[in-house]
């Protein structure tokens, strides 16, 4: 299997010159990883997620080329054919990259989550975004409460924005 460090590394090549969005993947990647990793996940679920986490945005700039915008929904359109290739041209296997790509599809997707590398994922892209963007205490407590499952997640959502 190849390791997430190269997948990490083939994304911030893919990204040069984009530091915002480079630093955005890289924490969104590591609090996934946390979070996964204290909420007892087992090692194949683990490297599927650590691999979605490292991939979510990678429509962005194919949306701003194509759209002139990249709102989640086209981010879900046009990023599983794009980490498809990247992930094909690492050598993941295909199980992987098939569940990788349908996370990367969904990761805007915030109803009817059923498995825990999703809801893992989305937690862990608010976390960053919610941050990111500078929301309000109040949306912070709305996602909270309308998002968030895992303990780990809801713990590092309190502490983090003093819930």
């Amino acid at each position: 299997m190849p390791e997430i460090s190269q997948l990490l590394g083939a994304m911030i090549t893919y990204y040069r010159g984009d530091p915002r969005r480079i630093q955005h993947f890289v924490k969104v990647h590591d609090l996934a990883r946390t979070i996964g990793v204290l909420e007892g996940l087992d090692s194949d679920t683990l490297y599927v997620l650590e691999a979605a986490a490292s991939v979510h945005d990678i429509g962005i700039h194919m949306c701003e080329m194509k759209y002139g915008r990249c709102d989640g929904k086209l981010q879900e359109q046009e990023g599983p054919d794009l980490a498809k290739d990247m992930l094909t041209a690492l050598g993941f296997e295909e199980s992987v990259t098939e569940r990788v790509c349908w996370l990367v599809g969904h990761h805007h997707t915030y109803r009817h989550i059923r498995s825990w590398d999703h809801q893992i994922l989305v937690e862990a892209d608010f976390l960053v975004n919610l941050y990111e963007e500078g929301a309000s205490q109040e949306e912070i407590r709305s996602v909270y409460e309308n998002v968030f499952v895992s303990e780990t997640g809801k713990l590092f959502c309190k502490k983090m924005f003093d819930l």
